[in-house]
């Protein structure tokens, strides 16, 4: 039975290793999958997934206007797909998230998603909150803190070193940009100033 899936994580858990690695399986049983990746993010090359440990693959890319029923409808008719997988899933819209529901339920197809919870502000990000709320199964791709705890949050550092507190929530950096903490240290990096307030 096809299931929407999100695998979710902060910055540097291997969660792109963990998408190639899934994909690749797929494909030493004979079976075919279909990758996508937001448009945003390109260090790795248009249209393409890379991990750290130097592993990739070629994929189709997203924008905020794309429809993702469709996009997997289209690829459906060019032959069998057995498994649909997305990278960077923070960066999609909620009404994106629902056509990948759809998909699963209608083209009765899985789709496993991959990305981010929260931002560097400990927000969600809204294809983050919808997967959430919608997805079938919700799996954690861990890594930790310096001190060893687990990193549930990440940090923003600016161009001097210094972690900022505000800014747009969608910036594409890598480990130059974003450091992985745990909630102690993310709250003594940032300042207890920058915790969600009830306004």
């Amino acid at each position: 039975m096809a299931k929407l899936y999100f695998n979710f994580s902060t910055m540097n858990a291997g969660k792109s290793t963990v998408l190639l690695q899934a994909s690749h399986n797929y494909h030493e049983r004979g079976m075919q999958t279909y990758l996508l990746t937001a448009q945003l993010d390109n260090r790795a090359g248009e249209g393409r997934i890379a991990s750290r440990i130097g592993i990739g693959a070629d994929a189709d890319t997203f924008a905020a206007d794309d429809d993702l029923f469709e996009a997997i409808a289209a690829r459906l008719k060019e032959g069998p797909v057995n498994c649909v997988f997305v990278d960077e899933a923070q960066f999609l819209t909620k009404e994106q998230v629902w056509q990948l529901a759809r998909a699963v339920d209608d083209l009765k197809v899985p789709v496993m998603c991959y990305g981010l919870r929260v931002d560097f502000q400990g927000e969600l990000f809204p294809g983050s909150a919808a997967l959430l709320a919608w997805a079938d199964e919700m799996r954690e791709v861990r890594t930790i803190c310096h001190c060893g705890k687990k990193a549930t949050m990440v940090v923003r550092m600016g161009p001097d070193g210094q972690p900022l507190v505000e800014g747009e929530q969608f910036l594409v950096g890598g480990n130059e940009t974003y450091v992985s903490l745990c909630r102690k240290h993310w709250r003594e990096t940032v300042g207890d100033s920058s915790a969600p307030s009830d306004e």
